[in-house]
Order: C-alpha cells, then structure tokens, then sequence
C-alpha cells in the first residue's frame, strides 16, 4: 500500500466496511469476482486473488473469476492466485487459535474435510466460542464449501482465459506442506 495504488473487491458489504477502516488509501468496490468489471481505467498490472478464491466451488466458477482477472490485466500484465491448496495437496486436518481482549475472548476451533473425495470441494466447519465482559460464553458455528481444483486444471481454466499460466510451490512455516501459487500473465498482444 505505502508504494503501489491498489484497488479492492470484495463480495460482502461487511468485508469492505471493515477493509476502509484497515485501507483507507485503497479504493473498494463491493463485486463478485466471476462477473465484476471497472470501467474506463480499470485495467492493472497486477491482479491478485487470495483467499476468496476457495469459494469458486466448481470450474465454470473458477473460469469466469479468470475471466473477470484477465479482462482487468493490462498486456503484460500478471495474475497471482493463492489458493489454500490444491487437490494433490490437501490434507484433512484442525487448527485451533484465539485471542483475548481487553473486554472479550475467542477460542476457533477449525476443521478442513472432504466428505466427497469424488467431487471437487471439501468443507471448513468453524466452532467459535465467543467470551463477553461478563464472563458469559457463547458458541458460534459457521461452514464454508470450498474449491478443490487439481493443478492441471488450475493451468487449463488460466488458459482457457488467455493467460500464459505457469505454477510455483513453495514452502511456507504455517504448514507442512507445499503451497501453490498460480501466475497468468496477459500477453502483449491478445489473439481474436
């Protein structure tokens, strides 16, 4: 944010209420990434999608959020997509966090499943146990459906879009194993 001018997209009103009071020196558009296009000078040299990439459940999700990046990419420009994981990579599992406030407390308690290992989405159920001033707790559940694309599908869909795709692993401490990264870069000249 301190050296480039970035533009935000987000889906829930929530999310960029939030957002502006973190960036307020960033633009914000409430949109859904598969359909949303800018205007006049709404084109970028970089576009990047991170974790709201797991909500595109299935490939023609997933082919019109590329769609939607590469129309916003200058020629030339590139595409940096950080999924949480990818099929060949995912693996069940928990995680538990928390924080303590001066007048509250959470504990999360979040498990990562496939009940479905034919389909291509797996499941993220959230437990919350929410501590108020007063001592009294509450719990909160919440789940979310998630894309499980494999890599090879990843590079097509990128593709199929008119990106010139390419994909990184790289290791990364939060977790034991690699993660992928996905890069689509707009050619200088676009055919048709």
């Amino acid at each position: 944010k301190r050296r480039f001018e970035m533009t935000l997209v987000d889906l829930s009103a929530g999310m960029l209420l939030h957002s502006r009071r973190l960036n307020p020196e960033c633009e914000h558009y409430e949109g859904d990434m598969r359909t949303f296009r800018l205007g006049a000078g709404g084109q970028f040299d970089r576009v990047f999608i991170q974790d709201s990439i797991f909500y595109m459940t299935n490939l023609k999700d997933l082919g019109q959020a590329m769609e939607t990046a590469f129309f916003h990419c200058r020629p030339g420009g590139a595409l940096l997509i950080a999924p949480d994981c990818v099929a060949e990579t995912f693996q069940p599992g928990t995680e538990v966090s928390g924080h303590d406030g001066a007048d509250r407390s959470m504990r999360c308690l979040e498990w990562r499943w496939d009940p479905d290992p034919s389909d291509q989405t797996y499941l993220m159920d959230f437990a919350f146990l929410l501590r108020d001033s007063s001592g009294s707790a509450r719990v909160e559940y919440d789940r979310h459906v998630g894309g499980l694309f494999p890599r090879s599908e990843w590079l097509r869909v990128l593709r199929e879009a008119g990106f010139v795709p390419a994909n990184l692993t790289y290791d990364h401490s939060d977790v034991d194993y690699p993660l992928d990264l996905f890069v689509g870069v707009k050619p200088l000249r676009v055919a048709g």
